[in-house]
């Protein structure tokens, strides 16, 4: 399957591409996770916007890419979620290692700080980033700080 990957700034973003890939985000986080949250938090609008779309143009997954001293004082990937349709196919892996490259290209080769899902941490092992140590529930779900730490 042919799989098409764009980073956009919010600023970039067509009010139909926001609400496309917001409508991914609640579908799975909201609805499917059972977990009522706060989605559009503000950050946003100062984020980069991963936005990959299958061969008929429909957002099938996406990321937000989040400048540092917004959320922590790194960079994060935050929001990375995949539709349900598209999971199990290595769509997250491809996912992450393009949030990965924007970000070198973007921001440097810099550390990566993000807020996974606890069950989740091993495949976040595998692009290198690891626990802090630190645990914590979101919106009742358990989750781990992870740091990316690049070879310089």
């Amino acid at each position: 399957m042919k799989l098409n990957y764009q980073f956009k700034h919010f600023k970039e973003l067509s009010t139909s591409e926001f609400h496309d890939l917001v409508a991914v985000r609640l579908k799975t986080f909201v609805v499917e996770q059972n977990c009522s949250y706060l989605d559009l938090d503000g950050k946003d609008k100062k984020c980069y916007h991963a936005i990959c779309r299958d061969g008929q143009g429909n957002i099938v997954a996406t990321a937000r890419i989040i400048p540092a001293g917004l959320s922590y004082k790194e960079v994060s990937i935050g929001r990375v979620v995949i539709d349900e349709a598209f999971r199990g196919e290595g769509l997250g892996h491809d996912l992450m290692n393009e949030c990965s490259n924007f970000i070198k290209e973007e921001f440097g080769n810099v550390p990566i700080r993000i807020s996974a899902q606890k069950h989740l941490e091993r495949f976040y092992n595998g692009h290198l980033y690891f626990s802090t140590g630190k645990e914590y529930l979101e919106d009742g779900i358990p989750h781990v700080e992870m740091l990316f730490t690049p070879i310089l």
